[in-house]
């Protein structure tokens, strides 16, 4: 409204033509025409939505999955686009991610389910940097459903990640996560990031001064890279917000409906599947795939030690009375 009263009172004060006006007020010769013709902006059409007839015989499909994540775990439901994803692999829908996303975020908003998407672009150096944290996924083992430990390892640079399943989130099952790794990655990175999590750090000192623990020091030592460690508190998880949001993109691509696998060996198949098959996506405002910004960086990485990976074995000696 306003703009239009600002035009008609430019042409009747400047006289200027309808190309000048245009110009000036940034909008098409059409709308300076109409607002010369009357003081009143025409009457906007309200779009009408059409039906999405591709859609169709997925609909009632798409509303047992969603009523299906009720009863799954928080962070194993599906997203929008898994549920397109779904859709096009297991039942060869014909149908655009954007009509998919628009009917699920129509039918969570009926259902009364609230979704949340959340984006923050990183930028780092090639083999400079690595991120390191512990997940949790619930499968079905062995006909039993239960809950198992995720240890990740994803790239800063290039968006890689290495994922491996253990029963337990101990000391050993973390250092075995690094050798299995960096053999994944073919190479050491300069530094890895960590949170203070009780593996590494015996005690937080103040500001990022840690006591280690000697074995976390020994496999260090053993790949000879630097340890950084988060500040303490919410602020530090967005120091390695990179592996923290994979842990859930993980779980949403691959662990979607739960798994049902029949030993921890087969479950670390398939996530090494996924760890592969999840090289040929782009991250937005990437210049290539994650396979890409990979073979870039591998050869700056630092090269495996000659005498193999970490031994991640305990041994302790005791006395019989």
């Amino acid at each position: 409204m306003e703009q239009f009263e600002q035009i008609r009172r430019d042409r009747d004060r400047e006289a200027l033509s309808i190309r000048a006006l245009a110009e000036r007020h940034g909008v098409h010769r059409r709308a300076v025409r109409e607002a010369l013709a009357s003081s009143l902006p025409p009457v906007r059409r309200v779009p009408v939505g059409r039906p999405a007839p591709r859609l169709g015989a997925y609909r009632e499909l798409i509303d047992e999955w969603l009523a299906a994540d009720r009863e799954a775990p928080r962070k194993q439901r599906h997203t929008s686009k898994r549920i397109w994803r779904r859709l096009v692999d297991e039942h060869g829908a014909d149908v655009a991610e954007t009509t998919v996303r628009d009917h699920v975020r129509k039918r969570r908003r009926e259902l009364g389910v609230a979704a949340r998407d959340v984006f923050v672009p990183q930028i780092h150096a090639p083999g400079q940097t690595a991120e390191v944290d512990w997940g949790e996924a619930d499968v079905d083992l062995a006909g039993t459903r239960m809950r198992v430990h995720l240890f990740f390892m994803r790239s800063c640079f290039s968006g890689a990640a290495f994922s491996m399943a253990s029963p337990v989130e101990t000391q050993q099952a973390f250092l075995e996560g690094h050798a299995h790794a960096f053999d994944w990655f073919d190479g050491v990175f300069e530094e890895v990031r960590y949170d203070n999590l009780g593996s590494a750090v015996k005690k937080v000192l103040k500001g990022r001064r840690r006591i280690e623990s000697d074995r976390f020091v020994s496999m260090r030592s053993h790949y000879l890279y630097e340890s950084i460690f988060t500040t303490v508190g919410i602020a530090g998880a967005h120091e390695k917000g990179g592996v923290e949001g994979e842990v859930g993109r993980l779980r949403r691509n691959h662990l979607v409906p739960v798994p049902a696998v029949g030993s921890i060996a087969q479950l670390n198949e398939l996530l090494r599947d996924a760890c592969e098959h999840d090289l040929g996506r782009r991250i937005q405002g990437r210049p290539g795939t994650v396979a890409e910004q990979l073979a870039v960086e591998r050869p700056l990485l630092r090269a495996l030690p000659q005498d193999g990976p970490f031994d991640a074995t305990e041994t302790s000696v005791v006395r019989v009375d």
